[in-house]
């Protein structure tokens, strides 16, 4: 069957790929976005509606013109979308940052327009609370951007952009910064950038009305030596900040004060079984909506390690699941914190976990949906 054909099945019928098809939406109902990291028909970036009640997934629609979208994210008013556009990922030229409008709750993108990441191997995608600035991080060139968002959604030209410098202990994988996670914080006053070959959280003043990023009085936060900080979470209160160590397969917490927008290290915890051997590399974490549960992913041991949140941020593993496939590379949590969804990039699969309210403990909800290639997963609220 030809894309173009299989296309228009999609689009035009409801399928459910987890379990019976369903032709009535429930008001709890979320509508998800899913990319998938290949090039040219195969990269796309797929729309889904998630059941909370069952956790199955139907399939709404494919966008076909996004390359390589590696990382996707969300505006907060919920109409606009923006994901990485790489003809080729990592290579010599700078990719793209492309803008999309949302179309109603078909899953149908609209390209406004892309932009320039001023970077190669764009990994990360963040947009500020006022939906006026997009953030990204650019891995192998180690550096990051801020663009200005137009009032129709679409993307202007960087209003900043900041070259990291510096290298760290381990001489394969910190030879030299690799920028892989930008966020803002929760008040939109600061923005935080994980850069795996420094050890270094760096911290930026942002102005959200010009777009812009400036130094912050404190520049930079340590990590422990070799650790490689990947991406970062803020718990819902506000006070602590969460890095996931994608080389020392562990996380790291920081005390945040959001007067000054400093962080200061507090724990350091491990995300893999004592007596495992083999190698593995952590890739994302994401924090429940009530923040009592913190859920990071071990690629290679192919599993995900569940912390419970104490009142001061001190993390208490619960246990290490399967995630039921190969490299699990992104997380998602709905926003009644019922259900987590996970992207085995490798093993060409998304699987949907129940959360146990009490316990923090993960259940699979029936089979994996088959996906080639899911990189990156984002809900609307």
């Amino acid at each position: 069957m030809n894309h173009f054909l299989m296309r228009c099945l999609i689009a035009t019928s409801i399928i459910s790929v987890m379990g019976s098809t369903t032709s009535t939406t429930n008001a709890e109902d979320s509508l998800i976005f899913i990319s998938a990291f290949a090039a040219g028909d195969e990269g796309a970036i797929h729309a889904y509606r998630l059941s909370s009640k069952t956790g199955q997934l139907t399939a709404l629609h494919r966008t076909t013109d996004a390359e390589h979208p590696f990382f996707i994210a969300i505006s907060p008013n919920q109409r606009f979308l923006y994901a990485i556009h790489a003809v080729a990922f990592g290579g010599d030229e700078h990719e793209q940052v492309a803008a999309y409008e949302i179309e109603g709750s078909s899953g149908q993108l609209n390209l406004l327009n892309r932009q320039s990441s001023l970077g190669s191997a764009s990994c990360y995608l963040h947009v500020d609370a006022t939906g006026q600035t997009v953030l990204v991080a650019n891995y192998s060139t180690g550096s990051v951007a801020a663009l200005a968002v137009e009032a129709n959604g679409a993307l202007s030209k960087e209003s900043s952009f900041i070259q990291h410098v510096g290298s760290s202990v381990d001489p394969a994988r910190q030879k030299g910064p690799y920028a892989h996670c930008i966020v803002a914080s929760p008040d939109n006053r600061f923005v935080f950038a994980a850069d795996l070959g420094l050890d270094k959280i760096l911290c930026y003043r942002l102005d959200p009305k010009t777009s812009t990023l400036s130094t912050n009085r404190q520049p930079f936060a340590r990590t422990p030596p070799g650790v490689g900080p990947r991406h970062l979470t803020f718990h819902p209160n506000g006070k602590h900040l969460f890095a996931i160590n994608e080389l020392k397969n562990s996380v790291t917490r920081f005390d945040y004060d959001a007067r000054t927008g400093t962080l200061i290290e507090r724990q350091t915890i491990p995300t893999l079984p004592a007596k495992f051997d083999g190698t593995s590399h952590c890739a994302d974490l994401k924090i429940t909506p009530d923040g009592r549960f913190l859920y990071g992913t071990n690629r290679g041991h192919d599993s995900i390690a569940a912390y419970r949140i104490g009142d001061d941020g001190q993390l208490v593993l619960i246990g290490i699941e399967p995630s039921l496939g190969k490299g699990p590379q992104n997380l998602a949590i709905t926003r009644d914190g019922n259900l987590l969804l996970c992207a085995n990039m490798p093993g060409n699969n998304v699987a949907v976990f129940r959360i146990d309210p009490r316990s923090g403990t993960l259940k699979s909800v029936g089979q994996p949906i088959s996906l080639p290639k899911p990189s990156c997963i984002k809900l609307l609220r």
